[in-house]
């Protein structure tokens, strides 16, 4: 969810502004964020002198503007409700985000139960049906027909609009997240719920795009309100759904591939050799450089490697050793799943695979996995 120093509140990283941080994770405000609150004021304002007789220019767009906030703070409390139950189930998260119509809390790992997937994903909307169950009840205590009135509904709607529109059964929604948990859990593999879930969010979109030209047909109050937020909501749900689709076939081992046809032969060398020599017989194998003592003192980084070689040949090759971490070890045995989650969260371009007692069994390198993946697996 790097020993960089930590940012100020107020700085500006490459995610947007840094508001604050809420079990050290940033919550960031994205420049596109400012843009859809500016769309939501200007097609807002004409529809509160609607709802608000006798309120002038200023009060609309004051209240247009109130809206946009609270629909902002609304969608905060919702992604605040799936950050604190992912850290809660040990699940580290890189960042919230808040962008245009939505928010965003990017996962470091996913979920490895479907179980954890679906109580993640449920989180969000609870929160914000709570939210505006507890502004519902708030209307009776405040004199209606007024702007305060106007203001707080307001805030009810866009907690109930942001929980029950999360709710719909298609990615990346929560509704989608939760359906591909109940087809994961059922069929046991993760990939057949993110297609039943991605499906689920092209009928999403297509709902949308039609709500929104029956509005128009009918000459509905909002009718320009609702084209701009569904089209904009539309096209968020098509294309998170792609990439979700996208990151589940990166992330999904190819049936009938074994981790020992990605594996690279292991050669262990003392870890005195001269480096060119060690370059010289590493020839498409990994290298485990051990010392005098018996200590592994790392992986050949064959390109510090080639570099110290036309420096000095006969330097010796522990100079150009990758150390081997406890994150840089893969068991010959993990699920094929497991190795693609550790993979992508570690900085490594090489891994060391070992058998159950811990002995070398081959080098597994990024580029061999990926190219797997994507299915142009190199022959050995």
């Amino acid at each position: 969810m790097n020993t960089t120093s930590r940012s100020r509140r107020g700085t500006v990283t490459d995610g947007g502004l840094l508001l604050f941080r809420v079990g050290g994770v940033p919550v960031l405000l994205a420049p596109s964020w400012w843009i859809g609150s500016l769309l939501i004021v200007v097609l807002y304002s004409p529809l509160v002198g609607r709802l608000l007789p006798g309120a002038g220019p200023g009060v609309s767009w004051a209240l247009a503007a109130a809206f946009a906030i609270l629909l902002g703070l609304s969608v905060l409390a919702h992604e605040l409700g799936h950050v604190l139950v992912a850290i809660r189930l040990g699940i580290p998260v890189r960042r919230l985000r808040l962008f245009l119509l939505g928010g965003l809390s990017e996962v470091a790992r996913s979920p490895e139960r479907p179980k954890h997937e679906g109580l993640v994903a449920a989180a969000g909307p609870v929160v914000s049906v709570l939210l505006a169950v507890f502004c519902g009840l708030l209307l009776v205590a405040v004199p209606p027909d007024g702007a305060v009135w106007l203001l707080v509904a307001q805030c009810a709607v866009a907690n109930l609009a942001v929980g029950v529109f999360n709710l719909l059964p298609g990615l990346p929604l929560d509704g989608g997240r939760m359906l591909r948990a109940g087809v994961w859990s059922l069929t046991g593999k993760r990939a057949s719920g993110t297609r039943a879930a991605v499906f689920g969010g092209g009928l999403v979109a297509l709902g949308l795009l039609v709500w929104a030209l029956w509005g128009l047909a009918e000459g509905s109050d909002d009718r320009w309100l609702r084209l701009g937020v569904c089209v904009v909501t539309a096209w968020f749900v098509v294309t998170g759904a792609t990439g979700e689709m996208a990151a589940e076939q990166r992330r999904s081992w190819p049936a009938g591939l074994a981790l020992g046809d990605l594996t690279r032969p292991v050669l262990q060398l003392p870890a005195e050799s001269p480096v060119e020599s060690a370059l010289s017989a590493s020839a498409g194998r990994g290298v485990v450089l051990v010392r005098a003592d018996g200590v592994a003192a790392g992986l050949l980084d064959e390109s510090a490697a080639e570099q110290l070689a036309a420096e000095s040949p006969r330097a010796p090759a522990e100079l150009a050793a990758e150390p081997i971490r406890a994150e840089t070890v893969l068991l010959e045995s993990e699920t094929g799943d497991a190795v693609i989650e550790r993979v992508a969260e570690v900085a490594a371009w090489q891994f060391l695979v070992v058998d159950d007692e811990g002995r070398p069994a081959g080098v597994l390198h990024r580029d061999d996995l990926r190219a797997a993946l994507s299915g142009n697996r190199r022959t050995r």
